[in-house]
């Protein structure tokens, strides 16, 4: 009988201690971005070439949940999204989406998969690349297709003040700047507009999705900011992988 309370005392102290920490995703996580997340944002060939640089502290938040692996096509016939390997998809202010894609992706979240999607009609990080640049991220979000078909719509005040504020979405503080709005189709009844608008979480069949209208959240910070974001991402992570 002792034995037994002191296993269950010591269970107790390691559920504590992990209660805090982010869960290990079983399936590889992707991310499809056209922020400079994976890469240095640099004309220099050194600084993409310099293996002691130190990582995006995104992806160093990501690799806690698991493997994260890039993506450069959703299409229905490429890479992991396609085979079903994925567990969770996390779409980053991603470029326009082909047509196939717009298909391919909203087929895998009816399918069960869960996507964390930050949509931003007004990026406000600054860039090292001009206008036009290919290499740039993209500066507002073209994701009407896709958003149309879920009975969303993305709409951005452009009367309102720019600067990094805090946003509360379902209890957590979210930093957000210049962001967008979202509103529901009226009769639709699958998704829950969050934080007044500023995200919206979905049920499609049998997936899920997590919508931000922002992405000053993944900005690259100072070391203090970006502890603060790491929190309010892995919550984000967290509420999209708890949904049943």
């Amino acid at each position: 009988a002792l034995l037994f309370t002191l296993a269950l005392g010591l269970s107790a102290c390691i559920d504590a201690q992990n209660a805090g920490q982010p869960q290990r995703q079983t399936s590889p996580v992707g991310v499809f971005t056209s922020l400079p997340i994976f890469w240095a944002e640099s004309d220099d060939l050194r600084t993409h070439l310099n293996s002691d640089a130190p990582p995006h502290w995104v992806l160093t938040a990501l690799r806690r949940h698991g493997e994260v692996r890039p993506l450069d096509s959703l299409m229905p016939q490429d890479g992991e999204l396609a085979r079903g390997e994925i567990g969770m998809l996390i779409l980053a202010q991603p470029r326009a989406l082909a047509a196939e894609e717009n298909v391919a992706l909203d087929a895998w979240v009816r399918g069960g998969g869960r996507l964390l999607l930050f949509a931003d009609p007004m990026l406000t990080e600054e860039s090292a690349f001009p206008l036009g640049d290919k290499r740039r991220p993209q500066d507002m979000v073209l994701l009407s297709p896709i958003l149309d078909h879920w009975k969303l719509r993305l709409l951005f005040d452009e009367e309102q003040a720019p600067g990094e504020r805090q946003a509360e979405i379902a209890g957590i503080a979210v930093p957000v700047n210049l962001p967008g709005r979202l509103q529901v189709a009226p009769g639709s009844r699958h998704c829950e507009l969050l934080g007044e608008g500023i995200a919206a979480q979905c049920r499609l069949g049998k997936g899920h999705v997590l919508l931000v209208a922002d992405a000053a959240l993944l900005e690259q910070g100072h070391d203090a900011g970006a502890r603060g974001r790491s929190a309010a991402l892995d919550w984000l992570i967290a509420r999209l992988a708890g949904t049943k």
